[in-house]
């Protein structure tokens, strides 16, 4: 992999075969606006504006594999109930291969979430998961007896998915993955698997530690670092090693710089959990402050943007996720603990569970438009409309874009959840317009759309028509700039077929690429003074 191009590891690792196992739950969201407080009780009145389903635990590790264009497959143990369903759907949607067992009497776990005013105001959890029958651990034992991917993902959040049995059968069968990434709640039981790299956080580090939890989740601070990354030295004072303890278990001895103030150095603290577990990389997750990543020559600080906390839950699996897969595919581990903090980042700007998309994560490593292929988009507007959002579809040429094209964008963002504007070729624009447009090439017109706050995803298209795409995306709005009734829109009767709706919003009175051109045109043919 080119070190001086990070984005190019989202290109080596697309089509990679993963598999995770582990505990999975169904994320269920609701999100409402909060706009008096009721009469009966000192409490808000929300009205609910939409749902979303998203796959939790390993399902949403899966879902991240997958949308960052990794061929994903989920192993772990549901019941066979509504619940269960309801994931199974979803991460068809996510485009995960459903490798789960289904075992009758065992409940689902979920978790709901209901979001009101940018924050979560109350939390429902239905539980389930608990000790697996024995008919069940050997199911999963013959599906990852059964396995062909040579990258694994094991993800125990402690709910019962993973029990002695199936640790046992992983750590003696190490050697079938040539790479293992580990996440767990509780690592201490999973020392002897040998991950090839970890993510844990400060807290769950810390555990894995034996070393007791500061009361201040905020005692650990990294000052941001202009650039992204800088390098920190190896922590000194020796290496960590596996003492035994009583009661059997094991716990780190670790340097003695680090046991008299563990919180102070999450670097030291990332280098003993990398030696006392035989990990090949060791990423310490620190919320907004980023994370310090080990590896074997050194240890990396990455810095992250602070992030309301509702947006943050399944930031750790976007991380993890793009973490393995930028190991799995070669990049240094300087250049995957950058490419792992950016899946984060893209991952906590959306609503809901989060989850990094390939070509948002690609744009922000490279600074470049957020330009979606056919295909992205597909995958995109599938993971929302199955979230309930509003899909709004727009095209046109956009050369020389004006103060009209702004406010018809904003909008027709406004009148759903996801904007999509679809822009002609530089050919597409010849054929309509004739010689001597565009004026302004295609990418440097994508990239300026891409940076509207009120876009959310660009794809250029070759035809004369956007009908190809109209149909791959089906939006339940279609809008279009002009002041022609929504009767003589050319693809109205496309859009309604499928169910859609058909709106022309009005440009800025004067305001039009062809008056800016002609007048540009006509000051470059007037002699000089």
């Amino acid at each position: 992999m080119d070190e001086d191009n990070p984005a190019a590891a989202v290109d080596a690792w697309r089509g990679l075969p993963v598999l995770v196992v582990g505990d999975v739950m169904v994320d269920e969201w609701r999100f409402a606006d909060a706009d008096r407080i009721s009469r009966e009780a000192p409490a808000p009145v929300l009205t609910l504006r939409r749902r979303q389903v998203c796959a939790g635990g390993a399902g949403n590790a899966a879902a991240n594999l997958a949308a960052l264009g990794a061929r994903a497959a989920l192993a772990a143990v549901v019941g066979d109930d509504p619940a269960a369903e309801r994931l199974a759907s979803r991460l068809a949607s996510d485009g995960v291969e459903d490798r789960m067992i289904r075992v009758p009497a065992r409940s689902t776990p979920v978790k709901r979430r209901l979001h009101a005013a940018g924050q979560i105001v109350a939390r429902e959890d239905e539980d389930g998961g608990g000790p697996l029958p024995p008919a069940a651990v050997d199911a999963l034992i013959r599906t990852l007896e059964r396995a062909t991917e040579s990258v694994l993902v094991i993800a125990d959040y402690g709910l019962g998915g993973l029990p002695a049995p199936v640790r046992e059968w992983l750590v003696r069968h190490r050697d079938r993955f040539g790479l293992v990434a580990l996440d767990a709640h509780d690592l201490r039981p999973w020392r002897g698997v040998a991950p090839s790299v970890m993510a844990p956080s400060l807290p769950e580090a810390r555990l894995a530690a034996g070393l007791s939890l500061p009361r201040s989740a905020g005692l650990v601070r990294l000052s941001p670092l202009s650039g992204g990354l800088a390098g920190l030295s190896p922590s000194s004072g020796g290496s960590a090693r596996l003492s035994p303890s009583s009661g059997g278990s094991a716990r780190l001895s670790l340097p003695s710089a680090v046991a008299a103030d563990p919180s102070s150095s999450p670097a030291a603290l990332a280098a003993a959990l990398r030696d006392g577990f035989r990990a090949g990389v060791v990423a310490v997750t620190l919320g907004a402050d980023g994370a310090v990543v080990a590896g074997p020559h050194s240890a990396h600080e990455t810095s992250a943007a602070a992030a309301p906390e509702a947006h943050t839950v399944g930031a750790g699996d976007a991380y993890l996720a793009a973490l393995t897969l930028a190991l799995a595919a070669g990049a240094p581990v300087e250049a995957a603990a950058g490419i792992a903090q950016a899946a984060a980042g893209v991952g906590v700007a959306c609503e809901g569970t989060c989850v990094c998309d390939a070509e948002p994560l690609r744009a922000a490593l490279t600074g470049q438009a957020a330009v979606v292929g056919a295909d992205g988009l597909d995958r995109v507007v599938r993971r929302h409309r199955a979230g309930g959002a509003r899909v709004v579809f727009t095209n046109g040429c956009f050369d020389v874009l004006h103060r009209g094209h702004v406010s018809y964008l904003r909008q027709a963002r406004d009148l759903g959840d996801l904007l999509v504007v679809a822009v002609n070729s530089d050919a597409g624009v010849r054929r309509l317009k004739g010689p001597g447009r565009p004026v302004v090439p295609v990418e440097d017109r994508v990239a300026v759309l891409a940076a509207l706050s009120c876009v959310d995803h660009v794809v250029v298209f070759e035809e004369d028509s956007p009908a190809g795409l109209i149909e791959r995306v089906r939006p339940d709005l279609y809008v279009k700039g002009g002041d022609y009734p929504p009767e003589l829109v050319p693809e109205a009767a496309l859009v309604r077929r499928l169910g859609g709706e058909v709106r022309t919003l009005g440009y800025v009175p004067d305001r039009s690429t062809s008056a800016i051109i002609d007048r540009i045109r006509a000051h470059q043919r007037e002699p000089a003074p």
